[in-house]
């Protein structure tokens, strides 16, 4: 990664538009996640809906990826190959996608729930996701790197959950990854300045069990090391006035599951017009 590239205003008003992009993809998404359908059948729904917005699956071809989304069940952690095997009742699927339109990337990730699922890995998704938001929240000019990280550590180790290494959040723009990477652990006060016009991907990946993961012989598929299930959630945030800005959002996701949640509100300057 190179330097890290700060955004106008109007950079960051085309980057929401291809962040919301994903977003309602993931909320088609999310009327379609039931046991049986097949991942191969989602990335195929998600590749035309993105080309219906005028927009270019962010994925696809990107480092050879073959699909338009990473698919990643139960113990896989992220960068899963859509596939012919049917969802099962009791399975979670992250499902990661990206964007381009403008110029600029969109990427974001949510977790769901196939059915109904175990006490042990509900809770799992519960804390993962609020520990994007403890992240979230510590995005803010003059803090750093580490407190960011740190706040996403704090929140999972407390429950027993393993905050995976290798694999980190990042910046966002005209390209996928930019500059700085952000770990989803860290020291306070340690690491780069927050700066106004920073773009991040913040991705907790969050294991039941080992922080240690793995990979497949395929060179994508990462894998917890003790094959319990993993959790991962991802926003795209400005830092606009000193305060995070979503450009992302999961209410697309929430209003084709019937869910009612006031999660963004504080990192919102203005209402979110579904």
């Amino acid at each position: 990664m190179s330097g890290i590239i700060l955004k106008t205003r109007e950079e960051i008003e085309l980057m929401r538009e291809s962040a919301l992009i994903v977003s309602k993809t993931l909320g088609m998404l999310a009327s379609e996640i039931k046991p049986g359908v097949t991942t191969l059948k989602l990335d195929t729904l998600a590749y035309e809906f993105i080309k219906e917005q005028g927009a270019e699956p962010g994925f696809l071809g990107l480092y050879d990826f073959p699909n338009t989304l990473c698919m990643s069940p139960n113990a896989q952690v992220v960068h899963g190959i859509p596939n012919e095997t049917p969802l099962e009742e009791g399975d979670i699927i992250s499902i990661d996608c990206g964007a381009l339109k403008n110029g600029f990337y969109g990427d974001h990730a949510y977790t769901f729930a196939v059915g109904d699922i175990d006490t042990d890995t509900k809770k799992l998704l519960r804390i993962t996701k609020e520990s994007l938001y403890e992240g979230i929240n510590a995005f803010r000019l003059n803090n750093r790197i580490g407190d960011l990280g740190y706040a996403i550590q704090y929140h999972c180790e407390k429950e027993g959950y393993g905050v995976v290494r290798e694999l980190v959040g990042h910046g966002l723009g005209e390209t996928m990854h930019e500059a700085p990477e952000v770990p989803n652990y860290g020291k306070r006060g340690r690491g780069k300045k927050f700066l106004n016009g920073m773009v991040l991907a913040i991705e907790p990946m969050i294991n039941l069990g080992t922080h240690r993961i793995k990979q497949l012989k395929d060179g994508w598929t990462i894998l917890t090391a003790d094959g319990k299930p993993s959790a991962h959630f991802e926003h795209n945030v400005a830092l606009i006035d000193g305060n995070p800005e979503l450009l992302s959002t999961f209410e697309y996701i929430y209003k084709a599951l019937g869910i009612s949640s006031e999660e963004e509100i504080p990192f919102r300057s203005h209402p979110l017009v579904l």
